[in-house]
């Protein structure tokens, strides 16, 4: 992570809200999630599906439009931009998508796809255009060749590379990674992640990383938020948060990852009941429905996400007197 902790891009408040086709109430995927990212650090964001993760991921990049609240890129809140200045915003922030296969368009060469971004952008000059290809190709380890392949020629690793490059060709800032690796096998997945790290390094790139897979963001992550039922319950430094967990549902997240050692691995916390539905969560703690350390507050009253530690912040009742 940057040894300087400048804020790239942040959020205030951020809500976004769905109409509830088959019954009454919104569906809260993303409710009221206030935090920052650091430029040059990977943000990991796990949790459970259907907790909102990738709904904040693309509310932060305005693919989906915010209900409310704000998301501010190099203090410009892009919520308020029009349609010609977003334009101008997509060469600045970008994302993988999960399936490989689906986001790429099945009668196009690689090639083809390649050259859209820049489209899209109006950039004509075709040596320029040539030449970023082929250093977006040299980029993400693939060869000159794979250029005239399609996409179903491609294997699912190859063609994750292409949908990277693509992300890449405009020179970003900042990538939304929402469950790029997941689609792919174990061996593929610590390659692709090892390149995210390599053009990291090489290129000042920003993340936000998204999975369900704690052990894969705990290896990319210098921080991570931990989400549950639209609202971010943890924050913390993602050694710092392996090692000293606080918020129950952490707990809980953690104990599920597998250990290779016996005697590492801790008694593993079964949650009981099913997650609340996000059109109509519980009042108060929206965990307390199946927490085992709830008390009666948790019912009544809304845990604020607050500072307990030095850039470790938790959403509890359990640590109001601290």
């Amino acid at each position: 992570m940057a040894d300087t902790k400048e804020t790239l891009i942040k959020t205030e408040n951020l809500k976004v809200y769905f109409k509830n086709k088959g019954g009454e109430g919104d569906v809260r995927a993303v409710d009221d999630i206030s935090f920052s990212i650091f430029k040059g650090e990977t943000f990991g964001v796990v949790g459970e599906s259907g907790c909102g993760k990738s709904t904040l991921g693309r509310a932060m990049i305005r693919l989906l439009p915010p209900t409310d609240g704000h998301v501010y890129f190099k203090d410009t809140d892009i919520k308020g931009l029009n349609k010609k200045q977003m334009k101008d915003m997509r060469k600045k922030v970008q994302i993988i998508f999960q399936d490989p296969s689906a986001c790429l368009n099945p009668r196009r060469n690689i090639r083809k796809i390649l050259e859209e971004p820049f489209q899209i952008h109006g950039i004509k000059d075709k040596s320029y255009v040539d030449q970023r290809i082929h250093e977006l190709m040299d980029l993400v380890g693939l060869a000159e060749y794979h250029l005239n392949r399609y996409p179903h020629e491609l294997s699912g690793g190859q063609k994750q590379r292409i949908g990277i490059a693509r992300a890449l060709a405009l020179n970003p800032e900042f990538i939304v990674c929402d469950e790029a690796v997941s689609a792919l096998d174990v061996s593929v997945q610590a390659q692709v992640l090892n390149l995210l790290d390599e053009l990291q390094e090489k290129l000042g790139l920003t993340y936000m990383f998204i999975s369900h897979n704690l052990s894969v963001v705990h290896h990319i992550s210098d921080r991570v938020g931990v989400m549950y039922l639209g609202k971010m319950v943890e924050i913390s430094e993602a050694n710092a948060l392996y090692e000293k967990h606080y918020h129950p549902y952490t707990e809980a997240l953690l104990s599920a990852i597998p250990q290779v050692d016996k005697e590492k691995q801790g008694q593993r916390i079964i949650l009981t009941g099913d997650v609340p539905s996000p059109s109509d969560p519980p009042k108060g703690c929206r965990f307390h429905t199946r927490c085992s350390r709830c008390m009666e507050q948790c019912k009544q009253t809304e845990p604020v996400l607050r500072e307990i530690e030095a850039g470790h912040l938790v959403a509890c009742h359990l640590y109001d007197q601290q």
